[in-house]
């Protein structure tokens, strides 16, 4: 079944959807798997619902991440070139050629070793948390925790300077959620222009890091461009440091709106990598995968792509779909099927998962086992979020902690 091009494209994105994306999504898949929309910009798209068709088609090699495989209309970000030549956009032999200078950096046996300096940065930014506590009787555990954690390990790891750090996680914050068009664009050039300079200094005063490796592999090797350099030091120290941030927030409000589960996890630790998993199915930040473009027509559901469309795979939709999971709309750290799509599948599986593992886990344990008596200073209802289509995360998290509740020293 085909779309009748002469039909406005419905537009699924509005109020509704910023309340309770979940429940849009499953009127959407009660519909059907594939449906023609346009994106709040306009851009039309095909949205995939069933968790069936989303897991197939993320490990379909007919289904391209490289724009220049559009041809309809994509906009996406105005990004630069320098910016866009990453691993997003690349298929196949580039898409392995770039990951594999990189890899060697995320392995679990290397991410095994950070184990202690991601330990030490979480309990800095717990003492900062408890600080803020005792000065202002609650805090933002966004603020205070979520979003400095990553970067700080994502950017000690690429030794970008510290004072350095929080401007670069304002602009990526600015770039996923603009106010609008113009700021989007000054954000995007701060970004390469920033980008440019930190690989001039390491280029002037190189080390033994992953990013001085990056720059030896295209100077004295030539085994990537100056634009891939570039693209893929913005893509890892975006995307590793944003969605982490975004997991440990929503992971913090799943968990303090399910006080019986919660107490249950503080007294058995040892059940903390299930209830990760099922935070990384229910709470997930990112709501589609990286948008596609089929090489050939396709058909999903019954339903005609036409090639070179632009295909979205709902991520939220297939953790939320009944015919995979039951009661998905539960969340149960006991489910019996820990299977999610949360960090990928098939080529472009997340190259740092180890690593936001790593980071989810110790942050958690360190919050829940530590702080014992930290509540919402809200109902959960009450909660703040920033919702696109491509992601949902609180845009703040005030908790506070019980009276004479016990904490320990970090």
């Amino acid at each position: 079944m085909a779309h009748d091009s002469t039909t406005p494209l419905p537009q699924p994105f509005g109020s509704d959807f910023q309340t309770d994306p979940y429940s849009v999504f499953a009127q959407l898949r009660e519909k059907g798997s594939a449906h023609r929309i346009a994106l709040p910009d306009g851009s039309p798209v095909w949205l995939v619902t069933h968790e069936c068709d989303v897991r197939r088609g993320l490990a379909d090699p007919r289904f391209s991440v490289d724009k220049q495989r559009s041809g309809s209309g994509f906009k996406g970000f105005s990004l630069p070139p320098a910016l866009d030549a990453n691993l997003l956009n690349m298929d196949a032999d580039d898409h392995l050629r770039l990951r594999r200078l990189v890899a060697q950096g995320f392995t679990p046996r290397h991410v095994d070793g950070m184990r202690s300096h991601i330990q030490r940065a979480v309990d800095t930014f717990l003492h900062q948390l408890l600080k803020r506590m005792d000065t202002d009787g609650q805090a933002d555990l966004v603020a205070e925790f979520a979003k400095p954690l990553p970067l700080k390990v994502i950017g000690d790891l690429f030794v970008v300077p510290a004072e350095e750090q929080g401007q670069f996680s304002e602009w990526i914050s600015g770039m996923l959620a603009p106010t609008s068009r113009q700021d989007l664009i000054q954000t995007i050039g701060s970004i390469h222009r920033y980008l440019v300079d930190l690989l001039a200094r390491r280029r002037a005063n190189p080390g033994d890091d992953i990013l001085s490796g990056l720059i030896a592999a295209r100077d004295e090797t030539d085994q990537l461009t100056e634009d891939e350099l570039v693209s893929l030091t913005f893509l890892i120290l975006g995307a590793a440091s944003e969605n982490v941030q975004h997991q440990i927030s929503n992971a913090m409000v799943t968990l303090l709106d399910h006080p019986d589960q919660l107490s249950e996890l503080r007294g058995k630790p040892e059940l903390l990598p299930a209830a990760i998993e099922e935070l990384l199915r229910y709470a997930h930040p990112n709501l589609s995968a990286i948008r596609r473009f089929p090489t050939e027509p396709v058909d999903i559901g019954g339903v005609h792509i036409p090639a070179g469309d632009t295909v979205l795979f709902s991520l939220a939709s297939a953790h939320r779909d009944p015919a995979r999971y039951p009661q998905p709309d539960r969340f149960d750290m006991h489910r019996a099927d820990k299977g999610h799509l949360a960090l990928g599948h098939g080529l472009h599986y997340c190259l740092g998962a180890a690593l936001a593992r790593t980071q989810l886990t110790l942050a958690l344990d360190a919050l829940l086992r530590l702080l014992p008596g930290m509540r919402l200073a809200s109902a959960p209802e009450d909660v703040r979020w920033t919702t696109t289509f491509r992601f949902r995360a609180p845009r703040e998290l005030t908790v506070v902690l019980d009276p004479g509740s016990p904490t320990a020293t970090p």
